[in-house]
């Protein structure tokens, strides 16, 4: 058999199987566009988990039933792929080497992120005595150490100060603590942020004019949704705090006590509270710190989840 194809055959042939060529193309890049088109857009925001949410399981006003070095393992199973440490779980550990990669290698095998550790119980950066205050920055250095250990971006410290002192004074005291220890978290390439937890530093204007008084780009807000109670009795409208707290903020804590049957927190508005947060052009991490009693602790942290993740869908066709 002759397998040669003369010139007018070919052509022939061409014409039959070029346009389907065409059309195959053609498909190939509607399917591509289309792709594209699906292709999942980043979320307005992601959502980390507060260990303090699990406050109870890991000893704290309950049985201790988990490990700080299983955090990562609880967070990724409630669905949560980033977690902010509180140093309290692992208050000896700070310098301690093999601990810290231990850390690594359980987030690493859970793919979650750690972002940063809460800082309690280090002295009062704004302590009126220059030889204390002093002590009370350089006490958080080794967590600033650990936070860079652990490729978090920030240490969380408070900003309390001497009740008794005069408005400005708590100011200016808690301003010089933390701009020495934002001096050296700044080193590291770390933020040294205050989230409004008590006293003075749950009056949202108060919290800022600190922020302005340090005046440097790695001093900044981690403003909690529920910690506004700035004494017995006395508390800071928690919308207004937020707003306050924004343009400085390099974390956020949507911090709930309690459900309704809607599954909607009884005292926050999230909808409301994620307006604020993203009209402030913030796109990070919103931490879900789950303090009730009741349900228990994974599934409070669960529902906190789920009324962000309702919030972020309401709210996604507002912003670009």
């Amino acid at each position: 058999m002759n397998h040669q194809i003369n010139r007018r055959d070919f052509v022939k042939q061409s014409a039959v199987i070029l346009p389907g060529a065409a059309v195959g193309a053609s498909l190939l890049n509607v399917d591509t566009a289309e792709a594209k088109h699906h292709k999942k857009k980043k979320p307005l925001f992601d959502i980390s988990l507060a260990e303090w949410s699990l406050h109870r399981s890991l000893g704290r006003g309950g049985k201790k039933v988990m490990d700080n070095l299983d955090f990562a393992k609880v967070s990724k199973e409630l669905g949560i792929n980033a977690i902010e440490y509180v140093n309290q779980f692992f208050k000896d550990k700070a310098k301690d080497t093999k601990y810290l990669k231990e850390l690594n290698k359980r987030a690493d095998g859970e793919g979650v992120k750690q972002l940063l550790i809460m800082v309690d119980g280090e002295g009062n950066l704004g302590e009126p005595d220059t030889g204390k205050r002093r002590q009370a920055v350089e006490n958080h250095f080794k967590w600033a150490d650990a936070a860079k250990a652990t490729g978090c971006h920030s240490i969380r410290v408070n900003a309390r100060s001497n009740g008794k002192l005069s408005y400005d004074e708590q100011m200016k005291l808690a301003a010089d603590g933390l701009r020495q220890l934002t001096e050296y978290t700044a080193k590291l390439e770390l933020n040294c942020i205050v989230e409004n937890h008590g006293g003075l530093s749950s009056n949202g204007e108060w919290l800022a004019g600190v922020m302005k008084t340090v005046n440097h780009p790695r001093c900044g807000t981690l403003p909690d949704f529920g910690n506004f109670q700035v004494s017995r009795g006395k508390w800071y409208d928690r919308y207004k705090g937020v707003k306050e707290l924004m343009p400085f903020a390099k974390a956020v804590s949507a911090k709930s006590h309690a459900f309704d049957d809607k599954g909607n927190e009884t005292k926050t508005d999230f909808v409301k509270m994620m307006k604020i947060v993203l009209d402030a052009g913030y796109r990070g991490y919103v931490g879900v710190e789950w303090e009730g009693g009741k349900p228990a602790e994974k599934e409070g942290i669960v529902l906190t989840r789920k009324l962000l993740e309702r919030a972020r869908e309401k709210l996604a066709g507002s912003y670009s």
